[in-house]
C-alpha cells in the first residue's frame, strides 16, 4: 500500500487545492484530511458522513465533595494551581498529570478522559475519506491525526485500494510530525517567496530526519521566478525530487466557491500542471522510492 502525505511547511500554499485535485485524478485511493485542528478538505469534497464517533484524548481532574474529606493533600502537590481551597479543579488550569489521583486516601478524584472532538469516515463523490474535527482549544491533535491515518489504512485494506492521500497540516509541530511518520512519501506544497523558502527548509528537514523520501512542487510559481529557480536549486543541493511548478490562476479561486477542484472545474493551465505533477508522482513510487 502507497501512502502519500502532502504538507507545505506554512499555511496557504495552496496544499489542499492540490490534494483536492489529486483526489480527483487518482484511483483506487482513500483520502484523509490529517490537517484536524482546520480541516477544510471537506469544503471542496462535500463527504457525506457514513460513521462518527467520538475521539478522547488526555484527562482532567474532578473532585468528588461527597467523598473529598478536605484533607488537602491534593491542593498541596499540585504543580499548575488548578485546585481552589475550595476543593474544586480548575479545568482551563489542570495539565491531566494525575499526581492528586494517585494521592488522594479516599479515592474522591474522578480522572476519566476528555472528549477532544470527533472523527468520520465519509464518502465523496472522489472516494472515501475519513476526516476529523478537533474541539476549540482542545489538545492532542497528534494523537488525533494518528487515528485518521490508521482508520484510512483499515478502510483502505477493507475495500481493497493500494493508495492513501493524506492531506497533512501545516508546520512542523506534532501534528505533522504525526502525518508522515512511516508514509511513503512526502510531498511539500511550497510557493516562490522567502518564508516559502524557508518553511520548505524546515519542512524538508523534518521530512530527511525520519528518512522519508520528499518531493517538491512550487504553486504560483510565475509570481516569483527568481524565487521558484532558488527553490529548485535548494531541492537540487539536498537531493529532493523536484516534480514541477503550478502557475497562478483566478480560476482556482472561483472552482473553491463552486465546491469543486480545479481539476473539475476547468481544462486549464494549472489543471494540466497538476495532472503531470501526479503523473510524475505515481512514477516515484514505480521506481520504488
Amino acid at each position: 500500500m502507497k501512502e502519500l502525505t502532502i504538507i507545505s511547511g506554512k499555511g496557504g500554499t495552496g496544499k489542499t487545492s492540490v490534494v483536492a485535485s489529486f483526489a480527483t485524478i487518482a484511483k483506487d485511493k482513500v483520502l484523509a484530511d490529517a490537517d484536524v485542528d482546520a480541516a477544510d478538505l471537506h469544503l471542496i469534497l462535500a463527504p457525506e458522513i457514513q460513521h462518527e464517533e467520538d475521539f478522547k484524548g488526555g484527562r482532567t481532574a474532578r473532585i468528588d465533595l461527597e467523598k473529598c474529606i478536605e484533607c488537602g493533600d491534593c491542593l498541596e502537590r499540585c504543580q499548575f494551581n488548578a485546585i481552589t481551597p475550595e476543593f474544586v479543579v480548575d479545568t482551563i488550569e489542570c495539565e491531566g498529570c494525575g499526581v492528586c489521583v494517585y494521592f488522594c486516601p479516599v479515592q474522591a478524584i474522578d480522572f476519566s478522559q476528555n472528549i477532544c472532538g470527533r472523527w468520520y469516515i465519509s464518502e465523496t463523490r472522489a472516494g472515501p475519506m475519513v476526516h476529523a474535527r478537533l474541539g476549540i482549544a482542545e489538545e492532542n491533535s497528534g494523537l488525533l491525526v494518528s487515528l485518521v491515518r490508521n482508520q484510512a489504512r483499515v478502510l483502505a485494506e477493507e475495500r481493497g485500494l493500494g493508495t492513501i492521500i493524506v492531506d497533512g497540516p501545516p508546520g512542523i509541530g506534532c501534528p505533522v510530525i504525526a502525518s508522515i511518520t512511516g508514509t511513503s512519501a512526502v510531498l511539500v506544497v511550497t510557493e516562490p517567496t522567502i518564508s516559502g523558502l524557508h518553511d520548505l527548509e524546515r519542512v524538508g528537514g523534518l521530512a530527511a530526519f525520519f528518512k522519508i523520501p520528499t518531493m517538491v512542487c512550487v504553486n504560483r510559481f510565475d509570481l516569483n521566478q527568481e524565487m521558484t529557480n532558488q527553490i529548485k536549486d535548494y531541492c537540487g543541493k539536498k537531493d529532493i525530487k523536484y516534480v514541477g511548478c503550478i502557475p497562478y490562476d483566478t480560476a482556482v479561486t472561483h472552482a473553491m466557491v463552486a465546491g469543486k477542484s480545479i481539476v473539475e472545474y476547468s481544462d486549464s493551465k494549472v489543471s494540466g500542471a497538476i495532472k503531470e505533477i501526479w503523473h510524475k508522482v505515481e512514477r516515484f513510487f514505480d521506481e520504488g522510492n
